[in-house]
């Protein structure tokens, strides 16, 4: 076994009775363990956290489109003049 098959590594969790129902039955619905049920959908769950975080796939063309927008000059916006304008609650 490599290093990333080997299954020595243990994740210990408090529930409630009800979870742990729920998680049983859904294991036993798709006929796996609980702990390979539970590792797979939290593995699941995690690259899809981090994957959100680390990875952004668009075209080029949107790709294109968004560095111009950022190269593009910043353009007022009156409402956020009018904003910055008016006298702060700190200076009251």
């Amino acid at each position: 076994m490599t290093e990333s098959t080997a299954k020595s590594a243990r994740l210990a969790m408090r529930m409630s009775p009800r979870e742990k129902t729920t998680i049983e039955r859904a294991a036993a619905a798709v006929g796996s363990t609980v702990t390979e049920f539970s590792v797979d959908a939290l593995t699941a769950r995690a690259e899809e956290v981090l994957s959100d975080r680390r990875v952004f796939a668009v075209s080029p063309a949107a790709w294109d489109e968004f560095q111009e927008r950022l190269d593009a000059p910043a353009r007022p916006v009156a409402e956020l003049v009018a904003l910055l304008r008016r006298p702060s609650v700190f200076d009251e």
